[in-house]
């Protein structure tokens, strides 16, 4: 591999640092769950996902997006209008991620249900 290709290689993300960037994030997580779920307009979506700020939603979307997990669609309207909605990318990971979460669930029930009968 020449010196230029690894420095390209080196500046692009993979898809698996992608992925790590994303699942690696809560706020990321936050924004995708909540889009799936409906709430697609950028100023409701931070009133819905308590605690982030405009700044680090404003560069979620935008990463999101980048990363071809989310669609925006802005509206020719006065004042603008800008939705986003999920891509079929997108429907992939958070259906992994809503595993992930069922399976962590899982995993704290049986802790719960082990711990109850160590304890009798």
């Amino acid at each position: 591999m020449k010196n230029n290709e690894k420095k390209q290689s080196a500046r692009t993300p993979t898809v698996y640092r992608k992925l790590e960037d994303v699942v690696g994030c809560k706020w990321s997580v936050s924004v995708l769950v909540a889009v799936r779920e409906g709430v697609n307009r950028p100023g409701l979506l931070e009133q819905t996902i308590e605690g982030i700020s405009k700044k680090v939603l404003s560069e979620r979307l935008r990463k999101l997006t980048a990363y071809g997990l989310l669609r925006k669609q802005v509206y020719p309207e006065v004042p603008p209008r800008t939705e986003y909605t999920m891509t079929k990318s997108g429907e992939k990971l958070a259906l992994i991620v809503e595993q992930i979460q069922l399976l962590d669930e899982q995993l704290s029930e049986s802790k719960t249900s082990e711990n109850k009968i160590g304890s009798q």
